[in-house]
């Protein structure tokens, strides 16, 4: 019989993910993490006005993009020679307006993204596939109950895309966080293409929960209570860029980023504003030893529709993808694509919620969903955002 600890745990999961008191507005082994990551790519992009810096916007026009016309729809242009995919080409300009509610609604899962390939590599590594758990809808409103956990917009060359995301905390900014966590593939399309476009954070998205219908005529603080956070700068794992594929690939396992938001119509930090924020653990224990993970995020792709937040709890298990890469977490879970990119929580010793992992990969079928094991490369991204990044 399954035991019942993941279900006592969830309690404690949930609580701390609530908001705090600072809140304004509405609300495997030690050889395998050795070889984990290689070195991280980080990546600077537009500046605090939303402008691209003068160096960057002379390399861009050098590779024949205008950086005006980009910002007036000259991101629409998908031309493969014209893709920016290494890390020093990353620019995301604000383009105020452009997430309007219907916009948003709009926008898709990443499905192939979430289609995971062959899952049998497991070179007696992967664990017995988990039993499926059904996805239980937050309660609302998600900044009383889920503060950290929003959603990432983004356009790629099929159109507007949806993942989730969390707000991290950020130890050279103590308070005031405005860092953000998420999937690679959820920024960056890997090996067949760069970076994605009009990346966009909005925490405690359709905050109430409503239905398609009560949302016809929606207007903007319904669908964004706290606003729109652009990132402007962004850094996922040279293992992704250069492994990532439609269904993970190699690259699942390094399968995570991280994003320096701001608002685009100004306030305070991220942190400040939503209430909360989650540490990162890069040294969590093996699989086996974690009794509970839970996972968070909107799943878009059917039979959900992208608009409410659900969650899974459940005692993690190893699935190896390849015997040349890390185990990754596996959790038994029914969400679908849209839930991308969003955090796993644990509860540490200390009795505090941290994050552990975040959705990479899952079946066609659904039915469990996989994360990366954070290690020294994740902690690399993190260290690099934080120092040079964090206070801007």
């Amino acid at each position: 019989m399954r035991s019942i600890r993941p279900l006592l745990a969830a309690t404690g999961i949930a609580a701390a993910l609530a908001l705090t008191a600072t809140a304004c507005g509405p609300g495997e082994d030690k050889a395998a993490d050795a070889a984990a990551d290689k070195p991280a790519a980080s990546m600077p992009a537009g500046g605090n006005d939303g402008a691209i810096p003068a160096d960057l916007a002379d390399r861009l026009k050098e590779q024949g993009i205008d950086v005006d016309k980009w910002k007036d729809g000259g991101w629409k242009n998908w031309d493969k020679k014209e893709w920016l995919r290494e890390a020093k080409d990353f620019v995301n300009p604000v383009i105020e307006g452009l997430w309007k509610p219907e916009r948003m609604k709009t926008a898709k899962d990443p499905a192939k993204t979430m289609a995971a390939g062959d899952a049998s590599g497991g070179q007696g590594v992967s664990d017995p596939e988990p039993r499926p758990v059904k996805a239980e809808r937050e309660k609302t409103p998600y900044h009383d109950h889920a503060a950290p956990v929003g959603k990432v917009f983004f356009d790629s060359p099929k159109g507007s895309m949806v993942c989730s995301a969390t707000v991290i905390k950020d130890p050279k900014n103590p308070g005031k966080s405005n860092l953000v966590w998420t999937a690679g593939h959820c920024v960056h399309a890997g090996q067949g293409g760069g970076w994605y476009r009009n990346i966009a954070f909005v925490p405690s998205y359709n905050d109430l929960g409503k239905s398609p219908a009560a949302l016809e005529n929606a207007q903007q603080h319904e669908i964004s209570p706290y606003g729109i956070y652009w990132a402007d700068w962004v850094s996922t794992s040279g293992e992704w860029i250069n492994d990532g594929g439609p269904t993970g690939g190699e690259g699942a396992p390094y399968d995570y980023a991280v994003m320096h938001v701001k608002p685009e119509k100004g306030g305070k930090s991220l942190e400040e504003t939503v209430g909360n924020a989650l540490p990162v653990n890069f040294d969590a224990p093996d699989t086996k030893r974690i009794s509970a993970m839970g996972a968070w995020g909107y799943p878009a792709a059917p039979p959900y529709d992208g608009l409410i937040m659900h969650k899974c709890v459940d005692r993690p298990t190893r699935l190896s993808i390849s015997p040349a890469t890390p185990t990754m977490h596996r959790i038994g879970c029914s969400m679908t694509g849209g839930s991308s990119g969003g955090g796993w929580f644990a509860t540490q010793p200390d009795g505090k919620l941290a994050l552990v992992s975040n959705t990479s990969i899952g079946p066609v079928t659904s039915g469990w969903l996989a994360g990366p094991r954070l290690g020294k490369g994740a902690e690399q991204i993190f260290t690099a955002m934080s120092e040079k990044y964090g206070s801007k």
